[in-house]
């Protein structure tokens, strides 16, 4: 069996800490860009929504140009550390932007937050894009990759729990009363720290397995792409499971005020569901890497769907049952998230094999394109949903008709899209075998193997 060299917990931390950056950033936007639009900017309501459907839109067609820009990159640096380096100071500075009121009209203000928000998406998919596509450059092993993108998501939800914990007492404290200049601050705080934090990812790690830099079109790319029936599958996957995760996640607020009748647990429950979170990632590796991955994941969707659909049955007053059943699922559900993000680097690997053409900056930026489609129908299903059952804003006591909605849409609902994502992988045929075998195959090619430690000719599938 063949043997890669094993990377260091500096080299895990060091990548980790990009996401933590991206984590304390983007968090901060996702759970409080909306009201500050609202309640701080003063941008109409309908005009945020139209802004940002249109500048995910526009997402849409920029990621995979992004994409293909890295893979046509080559310095001395490598493929993709040098973008975080590139981009760590304008994605701090579009952030600290972003956040602020600027003394204009009301047309003028408008279009200030049409210019910032979209150079905020389009610096974020910048160093999104290449930074989520490194693992594949930085280890062939498809374990130390696991491992990797496990660090990963243990340090994002740790920058993610600081988000929540002190982003508003922030904006309070240096605001003063002043909620315009408390989120200036406190989102320069903020950036700055993101700005640190990548530039720390960009000296701990080290691309040990270059790849040439794409010479083909990016139209010629997508068509060789769109040939490739495991990417096609991970990019159906990964929307439902975002649907499926946005659903849920939207659905935690109404479901702990509205069915459970507790509000002042709110802050309570969502925190504790990420600690939780942050440990199934962590420990991710530790408990799934020794058995087959695409089994594995398989075995993982069928626990959390039994775990969250059962809190559909609880009786809302048992409060503490309800909070132990979802730190349960939040570890769970989570210990499979490095899988899910691990599968985009075997993509990348099989399609290499299978075409000869290194597409890491393209497949990764079709992850993004899935993350941002989910988010968005995510969050307009549950909107969708609850506008046709009459739901009232700010009413204690919500029809029954309400209440039901509300529960299906934290349990039910997303066990549903879960059982989907199992099924498809039935046909998803990278388990951990076939990518090892491949892995050696690359290595070999790329002369970073000795040549006795590579499968024999024709053990690995065509």
């Amino acid at each position: 069996m063949t043997r890669f060299p094993a990377l260091s917990v500096t080299d895990k931390i060091g990548y980790g800490l990009g996401d933590m950056a991206s984590a304390l950033v983007w968090q901060t936007a996702t759970l409080f860009l909306a009201y500050f639009y609202t309640d701080v900017f003063g941008l109409p309501a309908a005009i945020m929504g139209t802004m940002f459907l249109v500048v995910r839109a526009v997402d849409a067609l920029i990621d995979p140009c992004i994409g293909t820009l890295v893979d046509r990159t080559q310095t001395r640096h490598g493929k993709f550390r040098p973008w975080l380096l590139w981009m760590a100071i304008p994605f701090g500075v579009c952030c600290l932007i972003t956040f602020y009121v600027p003394p204009v009209s009301a047309t003028l203000k408008i279009v200030y937050a049409c210019l910032t928000y979209s150079l905020l998406s389009l610096v974020y998919s910048a160093i999104n894009v290449p930074y989520c596509a490194m693992p594949g450059s930085l280890t062939l092993d498809p374990r130390e990759r696991h491992s990797l993108q496990s660090w990963r998501f243990a340090l994002s939800f740790i920058g993610g729990l600081v988000v929540t914990v002190v982003a508003l007492p922030l904006v309070d404290w240096l605001g003063e009363g002043n909620p315009q200049r408390g989120y200036f601050y406190a989102m320069g705080l903020m950036g700055l720290l993101g700005i640190g934090l990548f530039f720390a990812c960009f000296l701990m790690t080290k691309e040990r397995y270059p790849a040439p830099p794409g010479a083909h079109s990016l139209l010629g790319d997508l068509k060789v792409l769109a040939q490739n029936r495991q990417w096609r599958l991970v990019f159906v996957f990964n929307i439902l499971l975002l649907v499926a995760v946005v659903t849920r996640g939207s659905a935690t607020i109404y479901y702990v005020k509205y069915v459970m009748l507790r509000p002042e647990l709110i802050f309570a429950f969502i925190v504790s569901g990420m600690l939780a979170a942050l440990f199934g990632a962590l420990l991710s590796e530790r408990l799934l890497g020794k058995f087959d991955r695409v089994r594995a994941y398989q075995w993982t969707i069928a626990a959390y769907v039994l775990i969250g659909g059962l809190i559909f049955f609880i009786p809302p007053s048992a409060v503490w049952l309800i909070f132990t059943i979802n730190i349960v699922f939040s570890f769970v559900q989570n210990l499979s998230t490095p899988l899910q993000w691990a599968m985009f680097s075997d993509v990348v690997d099989y399609e290499e094999h299978r075409s000869g053409r290194r597409l890491d900056g393209l497949v990764f930026s079709t992850a993004l394109f899935a993350i941002k489609f989910g988010l968005a129908l995510g969050g307009a299903l549950v909107g969708w949903v609850l506008g046709m059952v009459d739901y009232l804003p700010n009413t204690a006591q919500q029809p029954a008709g309400v209440i039901l909605t509300i529960n299906a849409l934290f349990t039910l609902v997303p066990s549903v899209l879960f059982i989907a994502m199992a099924l498809l992988l039935f046909a998803y045929k990278l388990n951990s075998r076939y990518v090892r075998e491949i892995a050696a195959t690359l290595a070999k090619k790329r002369g970073h193997t000795e040549p006795d430690t590579v499968p024999a000719p024709g053990s690995v599938h065509a």
